[in-house]
């Protein structure tokens, strides 16, 4: 399980050192079930997951991406909030 910190560092870190390094063509969410949600959005090639700390962690690291990236609008993914998460089950945070 991992930190916002940590998570938000990994996802930088994945998008900068791949082919495609524009943020705005990534999709972030969060989900409680990974392959349903991996399957729903057509089995991504370069789908990345990272367990979060909590459901908290996990929506922060969302929005952050989504909305609120320091100074840098360009740096801001595809996604929307929200989610039918299970509390009682490990939360992740996926890009694509």
């Amino acid at each position: 399980m991992a930190s916002a910190t940590t998570i938000k560092s990994r996802i930088k870190s994945r998008i900068e050192d791949s082919k495609n390094s524009t943020y705005s063509d990534w999709v972030i969410g969060i989900t409680s079930e990974p392959v349903t949600r991996k399957k729903a959005h057509g089995d991504p090639k370069y789908w990345t997951m990272w367990d979060a700390d909590s459901e908290k962690v996990a929506r922060e690291v969302e929005t952050y991406f989504l909305n609120e990236y320091p100074e840098e609008k360009s740096k801001r993914m595809k996604g929307g909030t929200g989610g039918d998460i299970d509390g009682r089950k490990t939360v992740y945070v996926y890009i694509y």
